[in-house]
């Protein structure tokens, strides 16, 4: 799973540097499939229930399985969720991340420093002994401090040999709770945070999922193994810092 794993997390790199204004997400959607093949590995998402591309990009108000497309050009002030996910070797990886195109808001850069930070909060909260639920409040708490609200319609999840595999993860709820972590599990921490209520909806296209009161969303994502020790970041990658300015 570590190859799996830091495969998409080179996908993800390589991405948020092609992130700028004037790029279409059907060009970044290419990008990824080709380095996905070009290591062995397949795309996790083409195909998955009928989906149509490689990875999920989500501007703005949309939340999560945004289509890419050559309509959709990337405009300066906008921020672009990017979702991936690839198999390699029979096992899987999936990782999202949240970018800046150019300069944002202080309100979208906000939302971005503080969904990234819940992902590393509830990360922490992976250890040996402890509940899936310890996780999931973890996220709540530090999201709603700073005022923003967690979607509650989608979660994380176990992932293995199968893309999304038991337990489910929220990204709410309260501690104590749920399964019990063990050494050797591997889950998909991945909290999706909105700047205004917590509603979402699905478009027509049946995918693409975004805030009901048009409100900005941010996206955030690690594939995460729990260990005797620290939780590994199976996804880790490196993002320049221009990238997230």
């Amino acid at each position: 799973m570590s190859r799996a794993g830091r495969l998409v997390g080179e996908v993800l790199t390589e991405l948020a540097q092609k992130v700028t204004p004037g790029i279409s997400t059907a060009e970044l959607d290419e990008a990824a499939e080709r380095r996905i093949t070009a290591a062995g590995g397949t795309p996790a998402f083409k195909g998955y229930h009928g989906y149509p591309a490689t990875i999920c990009a989500s501007i703005n108000e949309e939340v999560i399985h945004g289509i890419p497309s050559g309509r959709r050009v990337l405009q300066e002030g906008d921020i672009i969720s990017i979702d991936v996910g690839a198999s390699l070797d029979g096992y899987y990886g999936d990782s999202a991340i949240t970018l800046p195109v150019g300069q944002v808001s202080e309100e979208a850069a906000r939302l971005l420093r503080v969904t990234e930070e819940a992902l590393f909060k509830a990360i922490d909260r992976l250890r040996p002994g402890g509940r899936v639920s310890d996780v999931s409040h973890a996220v709540q708490l530090h999201v709603e401090a700073f005022g923003f609200s967690v979607v509650r319609e989608f979660v994380g999840h176990g992932i293995g040999q199968q893309m999304h595999e038991e337990p489910q993860v929220p990204n709410y709820g309260e501690p104590g709770r749920g399964p019990r972590l063990a050494e050797g599990m591997v889950l998909a921490i991945e909290p999706m945070v909105n700047a205004g209520r917590p509603a979402v909806k699905v478009l027509a296209d049946g995918w693409t999922a975004v805030t009901r009161d048009k409100s900005l969303s941010a996206h955030f994502e690690h594939t995460v193994a729990v260990t005797s020790g620290a939780p590994w970041i199976l996804t880790s990658r490196e993002v320049p810092v221009a990238a997230r300015k």
